[in-house]
């Protein structure tokens, strides 16, 4: 099912509908690394702000201007264009000296701060990013809204991928079909499109689970996801360990990032993934036969410090903090459709 089409946790659909992303600045992401810099090495580590622009784009401006190869700038994560964005990137400059970041000619960037590191910025070295997001021309049911979002606080959201994963309307799913089909197509396209493939056998077993209500809660052959890693474990009996370990988010259910092989899960958790895995059968076969491994993503996303205000009777603020690799989008939808 499309993102769209996907079913909610807190009610059969959101209380308001609002316009997200009226101007770059109702969507604010700011990274959190979760370490400071070296202060010596031969990269220059950036904070760096910009404006409905894409990281990709900056990345190759950041090295034009600095003199080095494209490959020598590195940076944790893809942020959305159409936002302002303050994350960091490095910029191997081996030997040379900084260039004067502050004269960097593109006025919807500013470099807010430099400093030197030791090692290159890989994609994922981050611990989350923190959002502020303005829902405006907000209409609907204020006071069950408010509900929602202490329902979100309370239990959190289903953790699905946002809808950036799978490209303009859905285009990424329809190409990594053509590519498991025989279609060539250049190497950093082939992931985008292994992770659009694995994505949306992930989310339609998350939405069968919302609609069963289990996305919290355990089944029978349940793997479980360590909260902040990528790590996991089980199947195992059900025990008042485990129920306080769910309850104070220090583990979630799981979902399947689809590989070779067969899903670690066992009994309803296990028949759940495979029936909805052979009815994306295409998908799950070119997973497969790119020799991916079978992975694991939590299926409950807890939002960290999640508050709200309105700005006026129609603007809703929202701000939270969230892990590498949750989309605030998910967290939004429960609360207001798009206008």
């Amino acid at each position: 099912m499309t993102t769209q089409e996907l079913p909610f946790a807190h009610g059969t659909a959101p209380p308001l509908v609002a316009r997200l992303r009226s101007t770059p600045e109702d969507f604010v992401v700011e990274e959190i690394l979760g370490y400071d810099a070296d202060g010596n090495g031969e990269h220059a580590l950036l904070w760096v702000e910009k404006r409905d622009a894409n990281t990709d784009w900056l990345a190759r401006e950041l090295a034009k201007f600095a003199g080095v190869p494209p490959l020598a700038v590195g940076y944790a994560g893809l942020k959305d264009r159409h936002a302002v964005t303050r994350q960091a990137f490095t910029v191997q400059l081996a030997g040379k000296p900084d260039p004067d970041w502050s004269a960097f000619p593109h006025e919807n960037v500013k470099v807010l701060a430099a400093t030197r590191h030791g090692r290159k910025l890989k994609r994922g070295a981050l611990r989350g990013n923190r959002f502020v997001l303005v829902l405006r021309e907000a209409q609907g049911e204020r006071e069950r809204a408010e509900q929602v979002l202490a329902a979100i606080a309370a239990r959190g959201v289903p953790n699905y991928f946002g809808e950036q994963r799978f490209g303009r309307e859905g285009g990424n799913l329809e190409q990594a079909r053509a590519m498991f089909a025989g279609r060539r197509v250049d190497r950093d396209k082939r992931g985008f499109l292994l992770s659009a493939a694995r994505s949306q056998i992930f989310n339609d077993v998350l939405a069968v689970r919302v609609e069963r209500g289990t996305w919290d809660a355990p089944l029978d052959g349940e793997i479980w996801s360590l909260a902040g890693s990528r790590s996991w474990f089980g199947p195992e009996p059900y025990n008042d360990v485990l129920a306080q370990r769910l309850a104070k988010g220090d583990i979630h259910p799981s979902g399947p990032l689809w590989g070779q092989g067969e899903p670690p899960t066992a009994g309803e958790a296990g028949r759940l993934e495979r029936e909805v895995a052979a009815t994306h059968d295409d998908l799950a076969r070119g997973i497969a036969a790119a020799r991916m491994d079978q992975e694991r993503r939590p299926l409950r996303l807890l939002p960290k410090d999640l508050r709200w205000r309105w700005l006026a009777d129609d603007a809703l603020e929202l701000s939270f903090e969230l892990p590498a690799g949750a989309y605030a989008t998910v967290v939004a939808r429960e609360v207001a459709a798009s206008a």
